[in-house]
């Protein structure tokens, strides 16, 4: 028996298998479309390919993201918020604070000892504080966004980025390439930005403790180096980061499952 949790972001669409045992058989991920059920079901496929497994397997699925209630075929549907914070809390238990940099906006959440939210604030209101902003940046200097991390980490002096909003930060950017300025020296200014902004944001939490760093945006290994300088506290960061909130969905299916098959068992013992 399965249990899948897909994660319908605005970047990309993640899925994770889990077992009975709760142990990971299988990820997929594709790239985000106007059509959430299609490529819901190719990031499924995906996960079971890698899994070994197939369809018939999946007892209970479970959905979240921002498409989370597009797909037909789900049993539930759950906020990301809550599932970022189960699967933060199911890597790292210790963890009291979870930090999520999405391609559409940033979180900041707190943890309370059971692994559920206690509070959490958003940076949606500007696309300068999300990681969507670092792909067209990188369109802006001509690389790749996989080249991001590596290119940032290479820094050694980051440009600053002083504009708050994305329109006047694209511009600056365009500024900095005008004037000279090395590409690595601008994305390490980029990433130095978003790890201001996610302080703010930790701070607005009572940040006091470790931190979980997911998303796709943890995957930049510039971005690590930054939000470690920025924050000063342990930062903890999942193998797999972009596929945490995923983990998550699959998690809570996992136990909600359970409590369908014992309230069932119970039932027809009446």
């Amino acid at each position: 028996m399965l249990i899948s949790g897909i994660d319908v972001g605005s970047g990309a669409t993640k899925c994770v298998l889990v077992d009975e045992q709760a142990r990971v058989r299988g990820r997929g991920v594709r790239k985000t479309k106007a059509d959430f059920e299609k490529v819901a079901r190719e990031a499924l496929e995906s996960a079971l390919a890698d899994a070994h497994a197939t369809a018939g397997e999946i007892a209970y699925t479970a959905t979240t993201g921002l498409g989370r209630y597009a797909i037909p075929f789900r049993d539930v549907q759950i906020t990301d918020l809550t599932c970022g914070a189960r699967g933060a809390a199911t890597l790292f238990p210790a963890t009291r604070y979870v930090l999520d940099v999405g391609a559409q906006c940033s979180r900041a959440i707190q943890l309370r000892d059971n692994g559920k939210v206690q509070t959490f604030h958003m940076n949606e209101k500007c696309a300068a504080g999300s990681g969507g902003f670092l792909e067209r940046a990188a369109k802006y200097l001509g690389v790749t966004v996989d080249d991001i991390g590596a290119l940032s980490a290479r820094s050694r002096t980051g440009q600053p980025i002083s504009s708050v909003c994305a329109v006047l930060a694209e511009s600056e950017i365009i500024n900095h390439v005008s004037e000279g300025v090395a590409v690595e020296d601008i994305l390490r200014g980029i990433h130095n930005s978003l790890a201001e902004r996610s302080l703010s944001l930790l701070r607005r939490v009572g940040l006091d403790g470790d931190v979980t760093f997911i998303g796709g945006v943890a995957l930049q290994q510039g971005m690590l180096v930054a939000i470690r300088e920025k924050l000063g506290t342990p930062v903890n960061v999942p193998e797999h980061p972009q596929f945490t909130t995923a983990l998550g969905a699959a998690i809570l299916g996992l136990r909600r499952h359970a409590k369908l098959q014992t309230m069932e068992s119970a039932g027809r013992a009446l």
